[in-house]
């Protein structure tokens, strides 16, 4: 099943056993998916529906950090709570550990031996992470990696 055609079936689902909470983020999530759908003037494919998904779930990690911030704990919990619901649409994260060992070839590929070339590092790595992994991990990773 198409993963638009599953967010759909899921909120109906959701419907029919009152559950409130999932019913509503998987309505912003479609909401989300025909927004982009109407600003490109296309149909979104998987990828296209999982970028859109991978934006929200970012967005929600963001949010979260804001929020603890400020010692909103009660936003973070609905923040969290949402993001629990879009990372069950995502594809499977990679580990901090197959990230470090994915940037270690690269690095070594490369012959990047120092900070200034993080740059060529992220370039050659993050197509290879598009969807299964946040940019903010890796780019952890790779800086320390090139400081040690």
């Amino acid at each position: 099943m198409a993963l638009k055609e599953q967010l759909r079936s899921d909120m109906a689902t959701a419907m029919k056993q009152g559950d409130t909470a999932t019913r509503d983020v998987l309505r912003m999530l479609l909401a989300a998916v025909k927004q982009a759908e109407v600003d490109d003037q296309t149909t979104l494919d998987e990828a296209g529906v999982v970028n859109v998904l991978t934006k929200q779930a970012k967005q929600r990690r963001e949010s979260i950090a804001d929020y603890e911030k400020a010692g909103r704990s009660d936003l973070v919990e609905q923040e969290q709570a949402e993001l629990a619901i879009i990372e069950t649409y995502l594809p499977q994260q990679m580990s901090r550990e197959e990230i470090k060992a994915l940037a270690v070839q690269v690095i070594a590929d490369l012959g990047v031996t120092d900070i200034k070339g993080m740059g060529q590092v992220m370039g050659k790595l993050m197509p290879q992470l598009k969807g299964q992994a946040d940019g903010r991990m890796v780019n952890e990773v790779v800086r320390e990696l090139l400081t040690a």
